[in-house]
């Protein structure tokens, strides 16, 4: 486990309760992968992505996030035609892409997924700004237990901001309330997937204790 000095790597280890080799491949030596080989994303681990990502808690339990899953090569041509720059060809080349979107209307489901006060949801029904904000958030949220899903079921995962998010909704999504906000490809990391890795803050510059 690379963290900092052989102390801070001993620290660390002591208060984890996964194993070394579980924490690198979660969060230590994981990285995001610019290019793939061209082994394909088998259904299994799809499904097995989605069945971790979506235990991680969300406000109210809401789980705004969907997925598209972009598989087929005519499905993949109508994709990069909407991201921007250098991610069209990343996209074009990985074995699978994953559209990420936030459902606006969540709040239609509140009864079944927040049944203990599921009068919440007439709250919403006519607040579109509030579930916007909610559907935004917590699908970024979701978007961060996606990633680290697909690390768990050795994939590497590759996501990505530079896009038409209109585009995609009305190329994807139409007839649906659903919100493009991330691409993620997904795969086995190919030759050069890496750049250099970046640094990271000190918790002395990003934590305060009060």
């Amino acid at each position: 486990m690379s963290v900092g000095t052989i102390e801070d790597q001993f620290t660390l280890q002591d208060q984890l309760v996964i194993d070394s080799e579980a924490a690198d491949t979660l969060f230590l030596e994981a990285r995001t992968a610019n290019a793939f080989t061209d082994e394909p994303v088998t259904e299994e681990q799809m499904r097995a992505i989605y069945e971790l990502a979506k235990m991680g808690p969300t406000a109210m339990n809401v789980q705004p996030m969907r997925i598209t899953w972009v598989k087929s090569e005519k499905a993949r041509e109508r994709l990069v035609s909407h991201m921007a720059g250098g991610n069209a060809a990343k996209t074009a080349a990985a074995p699978l892409a994953a559209i990420l979107s936030f459902d606006m209307d969540w709040h239609e489901h509140l009864p079944t997924i927040f049944p203990h006060a599921a009068e919440r949801k007439a709250a919403f029904d006519e607040n579109e700004a509030a579930r916007q904000s909610m559907g935004k958030d917590n699908g970024h949220l979701q978007a961060a237990y996606f990633i680290v899903a697909a690390r768990a079921v050795g994939l590497a995962a590759g996501p990505m901001g530079g896009i038409d998010a209109a585009g995609i909704d009305a190329e994807f999504h139409g007839g649906t309330s659903n919100k493009t906000f991330m691409v993620v490809n997904l795969g086995k990391p190919g030759e050069n997937a890496w750049r250099d890795r970046l640094p990271r803050h000190d918790f002395e510059v990003a934590t305060t204790t009060v």
